[in-house]
């Protein structure tokens, strides 16, 4: 039985949510997010709180009584207040730019690496970190893991994209022979 799934939303002023069939649409301050859910969950609304119920009798239906349940909170956080994640970029010589909707980065190839900024999204550089915002949880994380991929931290020396506050194992390096 899913503990996610038997937790109720509430949902927060300023937000309104609409349910048609199995389309369910989050409106708030942000933007708008639709959804349309399994047919295996089932999704009441009374006054400010949202239920989901588990309705089908398969073993995949649990699982997807949780994972309704947890996009819809996501949906409902969204839009209220927009998610955000921190890229800071280490290295010499290793620079990012953001122009329009493009991000210019120099990463040490022969090549400057233009990525556009999938619609949806605002990208921003805030204090040498590069700040990817928006409505759409999962979104921002697939971007912000791409941009990461582009350049990942490597072992030794640390330099390449990591969020920020993330730790990472570093190894030593080659010892000097001692003679």
């Amino acid at each position: 039985m899913s503990r996610i799934g038997k937790k109720i939303i509430i949902i927060p002023e300023g937000v309104s949510v609409t349910l048609t069939d199995n389309n369910f649409e989050a409106k708030g301050p942000k933007g708008t997010l639709n959804f349309v859910h399994h047919s295996e969950v089932a999704i009441e609304i009374v006054d400010k709180e949202i239920t989901i119920k588990n309705i089908g009798k398969t073993k995949q239906a649990s699982a997807i009584w949780g994972l309704t349940r947890a996009l819809v909170s996501n949906m409902i956080d969204g839009v209220k207040e927009a998610y955000v994640k921190k890229l800071e970029l280490q290295g010499v010589g290793f620079r990012m730019a953001v122009a329009g909707k493009k991000i210019n980065m120099a990463l040490g190839f022969s090549h400057p690496v233009n990525v556009d900024v999938p619609e949806g999204l605002e990208a921003k550089i805030e204090e040498g970190f590069l700040v990817i915002s928006g409505i759409d949880k999962q979104l921002v994380g697939q971007f912000a893991a791409e941009i990461k991929r582009l350049k990942p931290v490597e072992p030794y020396k640390g330099k390449g994209f990591r969020y920020v506050g993330e730790q990472v194992r570093r190894k030593a390096g080659k010892k000097a022979a001692s003679k």
